[in-house]
């Protein structure tokens, strides 16, 4: 039987914060245990990616703990921030990080040329890390997240019912999804926010008192995070998914709509196209607009509200990407292949 070692941030199952990379990690363990592996994981305490010097020494305990040669999979919120833990253990251990969402700095650069692989959730965050730091390419591998089957939602006439799931915080975009909709009140439309509210609750505050300024707090509901057949209903519920986010690696709510047949309107950001994708004859399933330009997302929003046509083809659209989807099972085998040294 072959070990893995996993190294994660210790909050990847606190419901009360769900995210993209928690879910990520906890589906790659549970996919790695299906092939075969002895999965070993080793939650690490730490305001990560800001870790204090306890939570640095802590780590480092951890790693050398572990016995010579073993293979070590690292969330990368951790491991890309602490080269000086990584380094001294690179020479016997074979380390293998998983990055989320690149940090851009000299100590990342530093802590993923001691790895033996880097794994990244989309080729956009692949291309990021080859043209920031000086890493082999054949050493940066590609696992995009899977998606689980979804039956289809029928949607509304009106495609009215707007559905954003995100954790509440500025990159995330949703003062400019707030503004946007403020200016088509003209039209029928409501608007479910799912998400932590935790993150940065002054934000979340500022982003109140503008809905109340602009008279939509009975359009316009932030209902915190959901998760299982919570996350479910909402999207059940729902005609069309909006993202705004100033800047996404890969956006798995993105494929989790999708795979519903739900369409999407999301910014071009990073690898939310990728994300979206094509159908099989080249069609796209939503509509992209620039980020942070909330004007651009209002004309999106106006023309999807005012044409039945142009829902009638995005909704046939999504259903067709769904075909085109894969799932978690496809993430764990590329996964495995990686922590084996597999040729890719």
């Amino acid at each position: 039987m072959s070990y893995v070692h996993v190294i994660l941030p210790n909050d990847i199952d606190d419901p009360a914060t769900p995210s993209g990379g928690n879910a990520y990690d906890r589906r790659v363990c549970r996919g790695l245990a299906a092939l075969g592996w002895s999965v070993r994981e080793h939650a690490v305490r730490g305001a990560w990616p800001g870790p204090g010097p306890t939570e640095r020494a802590d780590l480092a305990r951890v790693l050398a703990t572990l016995p010579d040669n073993a293979v070590v999979l690292l969330d990368g919120l951790v491991a890309s921030a602490v080269p000086d833990v990584l380094l001294p253990q690179a020479p016997r251990l074979r380390l293998v990080v998983l990055v989320h969402m690149p940090l851009g700095d000299d100590a990342e650069g530093d802590a993923l040329a001691a790895t033996s692989a880097v794994v990244t959730t989309s080729a956009w965050t692949r291309r990021r890390l080859l043209e920031e730091y000086a890493l082999p390419a054949e050493r940066v591998h590609v696992a995009t997240p899977g998606v689980d089957p979804a039956p289809v939602v029928p949607g509304s006439d009106a495609g009215s019912r707007l559905l954003c799931v995100a954790a509440v915080m500025p990159h995330k975009g949703h003062d400019l999804l707030t503004e946007a909709l403020a200016t088509i009140t003209d039209l029928p439309w409501s608007c479910v926010c799912v998400g932590a509210l935790s993150r940065d609750p002054g934000f979340v505050d500022r982003l109140r008192r503008e809905t109340r300024a602009d008279g939509l707090t009975n359009r316009i509901r932030f209902t915190g995070p959901r998760t299982g057949d919570e996350l479910d209903a909402a999207y059940a519920a729902a005609d069309l998914l909006v993202l705004a986010s100033r800047g996404e690696t890969y956006g798995m709510v993105v494929t989790e709509a999708l795979a519903r047949g739900i369409p999407v309107l999301a910014t071009a950001a990073n690898g939310l196209p990728e994300a979206l994708g094509r159908t099989p004859d080249g069609s796209l399933p939503g509509i992209l607009v620039e980020p942070d330009d909330p004007a651009a997302l209002a004309g999106a929003l106006r023309r999807w509200l005012s044409d039945a046509g142009l829902r009638k083809r995005l909704r046939r659209s999504a259903r067709d990407r769904r075909s085109t989807l894969t799932g978690w099972a496809v993430t764990s085998e590329v996964v495995s292949s990686i922590l084996k040294g597999e040729p890719a």
